[in-house]
Order: structure tokens, then C-alpha cells, then sequence
């Protein structure tokens, strides 16, 4: 089984569709909804899952929003490794696919800035997208099904590439 889907040019209407569901949930201090990862860039494989990086005013206004979140059908994960951030992720209730991921930052965050420079150096480059298309082919034949150690292959080529986007912003 793979771990990537074909480009699906819907992608970025579910995570409008989602955004919009957050933004209509009342939740104070919420400044921002960035759709991030491969699904963010069109024509990029991907796993069929979105994510999304919501923006609070200060992380305790993200801790504050917690039952407005869960109501949503989010399980509220906390940092999951990764001080500053909140993560959060929604799967569909009667198949248990996982839909969409949602990492939480406070603005100013580095976090905020570093994916998107990635995220929009691969919309803006087509040689970067068709090399990170290749990568992410080569780390799913070696590991399907294996999402960490699929993570874990491509880590060393986005790190290096987003290096690239941040440095190519100052």
C-alpha cells in the first residue's frame, strides 16, 4: 500500500472548507489558517491528509480554545514533542481515515515563517516540486506503510531545502 495519493486538485477547497469550520467556531484569539504541506502545493503526491497551521494571538489563547476544537472532532494531542506548538488531528468518525492534522503556533513563531517559506518555495519552483516529488516516491517504495520511517527518509532533503527558502527570504 502506498502512502501517497496522486495530486488531487480538491486539496486546497478541504482546507478552505476546514478553515471555514474553525473561523465559525467562535474561537477567540484565532488571527490566522495557513494550509501547509504537500497538499498545499498543486501537483505535488501527497498523503491524503491536510494540514493546517492555525495562528493564536499568544499559545494560551490556542490552550483556551481546546473545547471549542474537540467539538470540531479534533483530538487535542498538546505539543506531541514539539515545544510551542499545539497539534491536533480529526479522522473521519465512521471510517477512522485520518483527514486532517492541525498544528497550532502563537504568532511570531519561527515555526509559522519556516513552513511557509517551504511550502512557497515549492509552489514557485518547479524543478524543486518535481525533486521532491522523487524524493518522496523513492522513501515511500522503501518503507510503505511505514509513516514514520517514510518521515524520517525525506527529513535530511526538506531540511536542507528549507534552509534554502528561509535563507532566500532575508
Amino acid at each position: 500500500m502506498s502512502l501517497l495519493s496522486a495530486p488531487d486538485p480538491t486539496w486546497p477547497a478541504q482546507a478552505q472548507a476546514e478553515a471555514e469550520r474553525w473561523r465559525s467556531s467562535g474561537m477567540q484569539g484565532l488571527i490566522a489558517i495557513h494550509h501547509i504541506g504537500s497538499t498545499a502545493v498543486p501537483g505535488l503526491p501527497a498523503k491524503p491528509i491536510i494540514d493546517l497551521l492555525p495562528v493564536f494571538e499568544r499559545l494560551e489563547a490556542c490552550d483556551a480554545a481546546r473545547q471549542p476544537i474537540e467539538a470540531l472532532g479534533y483530538e487535542w494531542m498538546g505539543a506531541f514533542g514539539l515545544p510551542g506548538r499545539r497539534y491536533m488531528r480529526r479522522d473521519d468518525p465512521e471510517t477512522g481515515t485520518r483527514l486532517i492534522h492541525a498544528h497550532c503556533y502563537a504568532a511570531g513563531s519561527a515555526e509559522i515563517t519556516r513552513h511557509l517559506a517551504f511550502r512557497d518555495a515549492l509552489r514557485q519552483n518547479a524543478a524543486l516540486r518535481a525533486a521532491y516529488s522523487s524524493v518522496k516516491a523513492r522513501c515511500a517504495a522503501l518503507h510503505p506503510g511505514d509513516h514514520r520511517a517514510y518521515g524520517a527518509c525525506k527529513s535530511g532533503w526538506i531540511d536542507k531545502t528549507e534552509r534554502t527558502a528561509l535563507e532566500r527570504q532575508t
